[in-house]
C-alpha cells in the first residue's frame, strides 16, 4: 500500500467503537496513534507532544474539531505544525469548505475508506513548513 512516512499521529475521537476501528486501520497501515476525547484533551496533548498529524473528528464534547482546529493554528501561528485531517460523517460540500477554513488540511468522510486514508497520509509530509 506504499511507502510508510514515519508519522507522529494523534487521533482525536469520542467514540471508542470509531477509536478501536480507526487505529485498527492505523496498525494495519504500519502506523501508531495517541488517542485524545476531545478538543481539549486534543489541545493539552500537542502541547505535549509535537503530531506530524491529527486525524480530528468533528463531533466531539467538550470542544468540536473546528474549535480546536481553530484554537491549535491560533497557539501555533508562525511555527510549524501538524497536518489536520477531518473525520466527519457529514460529506457536504460546506462542511468540507468550513474545515478548510478553519485551517484543516484534509478531509475524510466516515466510514474511513483504506484507500482514501492512504492517500490522505501520503499527502502528509514528516514535518510541515510555515
Amino acid at each position: 500500500m506504499g511507502r510508510r512516512l514515519p508519522l507522529r499521529i494523534l487521533l482525536a475521537e469520542d467514540n471508542t467503537v470509531n477509536q478501536r476501528v480507526a487505529l485498527r486501520l492505523l496498525e494495519r497501515l504500519g502506523y501508531r496513534a495517541d488517542v485524545a476525547a476531545n478538543g481539549l484533551e486534543v489541545l493539552e496533548a500537542v502541547r505535549r507532544v509535537q503530531y506530524d498529524l491529527i486525524l480530528m473528528d468533528m463531533q466531539m464534547p467538550e470542544m468540536n474539531g473546528l474549535e480546536a482546529t481553530r484554537r491549535l493554528r491560533q497557539e501555533q501561528a508562525g511555527r510549524p505544525g501538524p497536518r489536520i485531517i477531518a473525520l466527519t460523517a457529514n460529506a457536504l460540500e460546506e462542511d468540507r469548505q468550513r474545515c478548510f477554513e478553519a485551517g484543516m488540511d484534509d478531509y475524510l468522510a466516515k466510514p474511513i475508506q483504506v484507500t482514501a486514508l492512504v492517500a490522505a497520509l501520503e499527502r502528509c509530509a514528516p514535518s510541515r513548513t510555515p
